[in-house]
């Protein structure tokens, strides 16, 4: 099967918006509050940061098993790794992911600014200045014929989409409006050009998009 890069479990508003702004160590999503945005996924049986036993069956947990399946690596921006910016202060902040993050993969983020390559867990974090061809590149390598996920937020995706590098996409679109943040689209339509379409309610409130490549 073809090593494909994949956006998976990735949520928006109503009106588009993945992250609410000032962004910090408290509020990882800005004004947004995390628990409107994720609620669907966090609820489910396979959600990958569910500890405790139990959770909902159905549509959205079905879409959430996906999350990994045959992922290999991912690609995220620096604003998903941490709220640092400019110059690293030290190399002590090793993200918001704790000692086993969930990502269980080499995980590639997109920096301006470098820093040694490290391990929690089972997962691998570099850092790169780069190209988002290049990232792929690497990415891909890394790898090991499975799928790249690029794993956000918005101005990475967008980084990506622009350059034509995705090849399939999930976006969850929560039952909500933020009004400002950072924003995806401005309509979903924005893509047709490029990836077929199709929405699928859950019974959660969510809408589930899925997009594949003409």
């Amino acid at each position: 099967m073809t090593q494909q890069v994949r956006v998976h479990c990735f949520t928006v508003t109503r009106d588009g918006i993945g992250a609410g702004e000032e962004q910090s160590f408290e509020h990882p999503f800005g004004h947004a509050d995390p628990g409107d945005l994720f609620a669907w996924a966090g609820a489910t049986a396979n959600w990958v940061n569910r500890t405790d036993p139990g959770g909902t069956r159905g549509l959205d947990d079905y879409v959430v098993r996906d999350f990994t399946r045959n992922i290999g690596a991912e690609i995220m921006g620096r604003n998903k790794f941490g709220p640092v910016r400019g110059p690293w202060p030290d190399h002590e902040w090793r993200g918001w992911w704790g000692d086993e993050p969930p990502f269980h993969t080499p995980v590639f983020v997109l920096t301006h600014h470098l820093r040694p390559s490290f391990k929690l867990g089972d997962t691998t974090f570099h850092f790169l200045d780069t190209t988002p061809h290049e990232a792929l590149k690497q990415a891909k390598a890394a790898a090991g014929g499975r799928d790249v996920r690029i794993g956000g937020g918005v101005t990475t995706l967008r980084e990506f989409l622009d350059a034509d590098l995705i090849d399939e996409m999930h976006i969850a679109v929560a039952p909500y409006e933020l009004g400002s943040g950072l924003r995806l689209w401005d309509s979903p339509k924005e893509l047709t050009d490029r990836y077929h379409l199709e929405r699928v309610p859950s019974p959660s409130g969510v809408v589930h998009h899925f997009f594949w490549r003409r």
